[in-house]
């Protein structure tokens, strides 16, 4: 029996339902698990989930420069997308904090530029809402790249120096020392580069030969047998940016893996995908400070805590986003 192509359109076509399964994955990552537990490793591994984001968040930016290659317009769509909700969510989590505690923002100057670029991550590593201000970063960079490479397509291969970047800032001292704080953002930037390079054959629906799927099966079982293997067995015995840089194959072949399986769902099954999918920022942004870090401490056991972080979730991320439309559409 011959096997069937290998479409590189579906990586657009269940676009969103991958971003609801990475948001889910994210999710499982961050409920607490003890390490002793045979799940452990495998929870883990739902780290993996931000790096899908990133990957198919490049695709879909090249389809849009493709549409309008415009830098202003290109900003301008993903601030309205990305700020308004930031800035709501920053500011109910760092106000209070600010009134009270202060853990976060000390000082009022802390606290604007928590509220604005969570700036406490990039002078200090830290961590509460650091996807945004990482997204952000990208974001600003991702135009000048889709330009280079459209007049210059050889440079699509500096994802390359990315990932030696990488290897730098965890080895070479001096660099180390000024920007090593902020390693969990330098390995996750070859796989958003690399989602924009897959953009155009994507885009142009190239497809790889059936055969290729043994190849694809093999890369994901050794990407993801050594993450699984790092994590339930060596974990905390290796630099982490190590198992991200195994992240980059492991996503692109998760993401093909994952075509296929939602190809043959069932549409309830893919419209439930999508539907967390398109609450991917909200969610990721309410479901750690303003829902799980209430619901963990009732020590409900793994999966119902799961299941009801993300059962008040999901309603809640919707509401915002409702209202955070309603704004930006007047704006």
């Amino acid at each position: 029996m011959k096997i069937p192509s290998i479409e590189l359109a579906n990586i657009s076509r269940f676009r969103a339902e991958q971003m609801g399964a990475a948001m889910l994955f994210v999710i499982l990552f961050h409920v607490a698990l003890d390490r002793g537990d045979p799940f452990y490793g495998l929870r883990r591994c739902g780290n993996v989930g931000v790096d899908i984001f990133l990957f198919l968040s490049g695709v879909g930016l090249w389809f849009s420069w493709m549409k309008t290659p415009d830098v202003l317009r290109f900003y301008r769509r993903r601030l309205l997308r990305i700020v308004p909700t930031w800035i709501v969510v920053a500011t109910a989590f760092y106000l209070p904090d600010y009134l009270g505690a202060r853990r976060f923002s000390r000082s009022l100057v802390d606290l604007i530029g928590d509220i604005t670029i969570n700036w406490d991550f990039w002078l200090h590593d830290e961590l509460t809402f650091w996807y945004v201000p990482a997204i952000m970063a990208l974001y600003l960079a991702a135009p000048w790249y889709m330009r280079l490479i459209q007049s210059r397509p050889v440079y699509r291969w500096l994802p390359l120096l990315m990932v030696i970047w990488c290897v730098m800032v965890q080895w070479v001292l001096p660099i180390h020392d000024a920007v090593g704080h902020i390693e969990i953002f330098w390995s996750r930037v070859p796989i958003f580069f690399i989602g924009i390079n897959f953009g155009e054959m994507v885009r142009t629906r190239r497809q790889l030969p059936g055969e290729a799927v043994w190849l694809l099966l093999i890369t994901f079982l050794m990407t993801f047998g050594t993450c699984l293997y790092l994590e339930q067995v060596r974990h905390g015995h290796f630099p982490l940016f190590v198992e991200r840089m195994l992240y980059i194959p492991f996503t692109v072949c998760t993401v093909l893996v994952m075509n296929r399986i939602f190809r043959r769902m069932p549409q309830w099954v893919n419209s439930s995908f999508r539907f967390v999918g398109a609450l991917s920022l909200e969610a990721y942004l309410i479901h750690i400070h303003f829902v799980l870090v209430y619901v963990q401490p009732y020590h409900l056991g793994y999966w119902p805590t799961f299941l009801l972080t993300v059962a008040i979730t999901l309603p809640i991320a919707w509401l915002l986003q409702r209202l955070i439309g309603l704004l930006t559409a007047r704006l």
